[in-house]
């Protein structure tokens, strides 16, 4: 296998109709590197498919959020040159979607959802695959359940690393001399052939898997913003899109709320040293932000983050004076939720401890379950209205006036949970959420302008 292998992955608004696929064909059609190309769904696609699997609904409006898609992948397919190939084969999946959104069992069964969550990749692989088809190159649209082996935790597979490197050497390798491969994002199958899910994002982290799998040289992530920039440019304009980050510096960013990238990603091209690239499908001569393992330049501070719908848990016993085991107990009953914890802060009697909480999930049922089993052991109390902010960069324990620097910056507003200093790549606080906007400006206005 070449070296000089490149993976792009292009997001939902890339591939969300006919002329933005026609960019995204010209890109890789100009790259001749790029032998596979992973797609996520047609933008709003998604977002309809999960509404069918998850919403109690009544059989005329499970109709019309399946006409929702029909009409989304139809405007595509009317537009193709070789519409009269292609129909055939969208049907197919229509139908499958539909019989699949209309089953009485959808709600209740987690491999049904993920059968039907799949469609939105399978039907924007096929028709981006013809798309690419009129540039010129020779193309096959690939089931990536073929290679992409998890685990059977549907909705949240887990990658079977070793499993998919042999399958992607064995059935992949031979198809990318021979054509460019369009396959899916976001979907996988367990060892029984069914089919599972990687979560929200998850198209980022096949094209970094099947990148690992196959020793590429690069993954490309192709999205609608220009890179990676110091901070959200819909905060402040003053934002600007970085040429560089390291390994480090973009999983803590993906971490702590950067939405350009899914947190998962920078694993695989860790472990193999893969480049990651990050551009604009729209404007893609403006280039993008490059993710080594290496930079040339590492500044105490890269970027801010911001993520939102925090919750803060103390939890509180006057006898954990001295008392051994205590925080023991405390993390067992969080790694039995299989809850994630971002800043932890202890004192002689208390632990304060910040949970994620996207609104209406199975993180907000779970963390009610979570603060039920540790109100068993302990007194714990619940603050919401927090978003978490962080400042990313190297370096920052060991500089001198990094954490002054950014503290005094922020003096006017009240910070709860600061923690510096476990990580030299950052230093992260909770704010108010109505704060929050005006704290990273005050920040970005201190550190970048």
């Amino acid at each position: 296998m070449t070296n000089a292998l490149s993976i792009a992955k292009f997001g939902g608004t890339s591939v969300a109709n006919y002329e933005v696929m026609q960019n995204c064909a010209r890109i890789v059609a100009g790259n001749d590197k790029t032998r596979i190309v992973v797609v996520s769904a047609s933008a709003g696609v998604t977002n309809h498919l999960v509404s069918l699997a998850h919403t109690p609904m009544t059989q005329q409006q499970i109709e019309e959020t399946c006409q929702a898609i029909v009409d989304i992948e139809h405007a595509i397919l009317n537009k193709l040159d070789d519409k009269a190939a292609v129909e055939p084969k969208l049907n197919d999946l229509l139908e499958e979607m539909r019989s699949l959104a209309f089953h009485e069992e959808i709600l209740h069964r987690d491999d049904l959802k993920d059968q039907l969550l799949s469609m939105g990749e399978r039907m924007s692989s096929l028709m981006f695959s013809s798309v690419l088809a009129e540039q010129g190159v020779k193309t096959m649209n690939f089931d990536v359940r073929k290679v992409l082996r998890t685990d059977s935790e549907f909705g949240e597979g887990a990658p079977q690393i070793e499993e998919i490197e042999k399958l992607a050497k064995q059935l992949l390798a031979p198809e990318i001399k021979e054509a460019i491969v369009v396959t899916q994002g976001f979907v996988g199958a367990d060892e029984e052939g069914r089919t599972t899910t990687l979560g929200r994002g998850g198209s980022d982290f096949t094209a970094a898997l099947l990148a690992e799998a196959l020793d590429a040289e690069a993954c490309e992530i192709w999205t609608d913003v220009t890179g990676v920039y110091t901070t959200d440019p819909r905060i402040t304009p003053a934002a600007h899109p970085l040429p560089e980050l390291s390994f480090e510096e973009a999983a803590e960013m993906a971490t702590f709320g950067a939405k350009v990238l899914h947190p998962a990603t920078m694993e695989p091209a860790l472990r193999k040293d893969i480049k990651v690239f990050v551009g604009s499908s729209k404007e893609p001569e403006k280039g993008g932000t490059w993710i080594v393992r290496n930079c040339e330049h590492e500044p105490p501070y890269r970027a801010i983050t911001r993520r939102k719908e925090q919750v803060m848990v103390t939890v509180k016993t006057p006898k954990m004076m001295y008392a051994q085991g205590f925080l023991q107990q405390v993390f067992a009953i969080i790694a039995k939720h299989k809850l994630s914890v971002d800043l932890v802060t202890t004192s002689e009697i208390s632990v304060s401890f910040t949970l994620d909480n996207p609104a209406n999930s199975v993180a907000q049922r779970l963390n009610k379950e979570t603060i039920a089993e540790l109100e068993t052991i302990c007194d714990v109390k619940v603050e919401k209205g927090y978003d978490l902010v962080t400042v990313v960069g190297n370096n920052m324990q060991t500089a001198i006036g990094v954490s002054s620097k950014i503290l005094s910056a922020v003096s006017d507003f009240n910070l709860r949970m600061i923690c510096f200093g476990a990580n030299p790549h950052n230093l992260s606080f909770l704010v108010n959420e109505t704060d929050s906007d005006d704290v990273v400006r005050k920040l970005h206005s201190a550190l970048f302008e």
